[in-house]
């Protein structure tokens, strides 16, 4: 019978920096430590990208500069994200396509992909912070640790390599599908993608279980080029963080 031990009690101050959890972690012999998280999960076009990442205990001064991927400039995430990939102890990047998404719903899809990041580590850790929720179905103990790309250096370490990957991602679809401006937006519902998709409606690329997506394809006579299921059809739009609506 396999017993998973709880997390030590931690305060993890502001002052304290973002890797004070992870070395309380550490400490107490329950490394090493793994951090989770995803991009794109707001998005109403493109993939849900998720990564885990096991940082080296002490790293911090190799890593200065590390935090939350949405908080720093393209050119700084590029920079890290070369870094963490050259300095991390492992890390796996899942790519979840756009017609999974809308198949198994983006939260469902989002837990699915996490459970699948941290199932390809080779380094196997003895802990899991998650960006929080909890995440059930992981190969270790795990805790979720709200705003974690912030709080824990290993979770903004996945947001690293999630969000600049798939940021590449959108930037290739942009060369494929120009209209749509998937290289400013990255496939968000801002002004720029909401007035394309009612110019040119949806593209195999869009998330049809979002209600404005699919709203644009009843205009222009679309239809979903893949299976949609039946309980996400025609969702709200999720925002980063933020429950099903």
């Amino acid at each position: 019978m396999t017993t998973f031990l709880r997390p030590p009690r931690a305060v993890v101050r502001r002052d304290a920096g973002n890797w004070s959890l992870q070395a309380a972690l550490h400490r107490r012999g329950l490394g090493p430590v793994a951090g989770v998280d995803e991009a794109g999960r707001g998005a109403c076009a493109g993939p849900l990208v998720i990564a885990s990442c096991v940082l080296r205990p002490g790293d911090a001064d190799r890593l200065d500069g590390l935090t939350d991927s949405k908080l720093m400039t393209a050119a700084a995430r590029d920079r890290m994200f070369d870094l963490v990939k050259k300095r991390a102890v492992d890390y796996a990047v899942v790519v979840v396509p756009t017609a999974e998404v809308d198949r198994m719903g983006v939260h469902v899809a989002n837990i699915e992909g996490m459970r699948r990041a941290v199932a390809r580590l080779g380094t196997h850790p003895g802990y899991v912070l998650v960006d929080g929720f909890r995440v059930p179905g992981l190969t270790a103990p795990s805790v979720p640790v709200l705003k974690g790309d912030q709080a824990a250096a290993c979770v903004a370490a996945a947001s690293v390599l999630a969000k600049v990957t798939r940021d590449r991602i959108m930037e290739d679809l942009h060369d494929q599908l120009p209209q749509y401006r998937f290289d400013v937006h990255k496939g968000y519902c801002t002004g720029i993608h909401t007035a394309a998709l009612e110019v040119h409606g949806p593209s195999h690329e869009h998330r049809w279980s979002f209600a404005n997506v699919a709203a644009a394809g009843l205009t222009h006579g679309l239809r979903a080029p893949h299976r949609v299921a039946l309980s996400v059809a025609a969702a709200a739009v999720v925002q980063n963080g933020g429950p099903p609506q």
